[in-house]
């Protein structure tokens, strides 16, 4: 339907939206940032919390330390990220110690790195609580039976650990994807409705479509994109299936 729901506009408004520049950048980075930071931060969280199981000493201080950040609202973050990337920044002075140029981090193909390294600071500790879970539900027997055989830590990693960790990682994958889509909260704080094109995401492109009621683009786009998210979960979820 058209804007006011009145006439009938058939797939026009799919075929505006799918030929928008805008819409397809969104895409890109989305996907981009997505493929980028849910290996990254399933691989880190997965290494810590190993790390932190394998400990006894400082165990309960090294969870405190990587579930800190989940403590940080909002607001105090980006301001850290302000001291920190801006031009006349913490990261700019540093290098400029070394006879280096500053850079513009938020405003440059840099940001989008910022933007994976605040996914990752934020999230780690979150799946590393998940990984833990996992891990705690893995019998001891099983480690002293593979050590009884001769078994060292990586046969026992990768042939105990990983496979009985199969079905934590289809849950932490989707609540890791789930929060991906909450850092555009630190990108649109930090560089407003229209950041620099490599941190352009589906959010800012919604948010502006919003604030300009185009409504028919936006029910358009909801459509494709719910329609793309059920894809994803039932490959997932078959995925998962096919491995038990």
């Amino acid at each position: 339907m058209d804007a006011v729901g009145v006439n009938f506009t058939g797939l026009d408004n799919y075929l505006t939206v799918i030929g928008k520049s805008s819409f397809q950048l969104a895409v890109s980075n989305t996907v981009r940032f997505i493929v980028t930071c849910i290996p990254l931060l399933l691989l880190l969280s997965l290494a810590v919390a190993v790390l932190i199981s394998s400990i006894t000493r400082l165990r309960e201080l090294l969870k405190t330390i990587f579930l800190f950040p989940m403590a940080i609202p909002v607001a105090s973050i980006v301001v850290l990220w302000r001291l920190v990337f801006d031009n006349h920044g913490f990261l700019n002075g540093f290098i400029e110690r070394f006879h280096i140029s500053p850079t513009d981090w938020m405003n440059g193909p840099s940001a989008f790195y910022v933007l994976v390294f605040s996914y990752l600071w934020k999230n780690t500790g979150y799946d590393m609580i998940l990984w833990l879970a996992g891990l705690n539900e893995i019998p001891d027997s099983l480690y002293e039976a593979a050590r009884m055989d001769g078994a060292g830590k990586k046969e026992c990693f990768f042939h105990i650990t990983l496979p009985l960790l199969r079905p934590t990682v289809a849950m932490i994958a989707v609540l890791s994807l789930v929060n991906s889509f909450k850092v555009f909260r630190e990108a649109y704080l930090i560089a407003g409705d229209y950041p620099h094109k490599s941190i352009y995401m589906l959010q800012h492109l919604f948010n502006n479509w919003f604030v300009k009621l185009d409504i028919q683009k936006m029910s358009a786009a909801s459509v494709m994109m719910a329609a793309a998210a059920s894809l994803i979960i039932i490959g997932v979820h078959l995925t998962h299936e096919k491995k038990k």
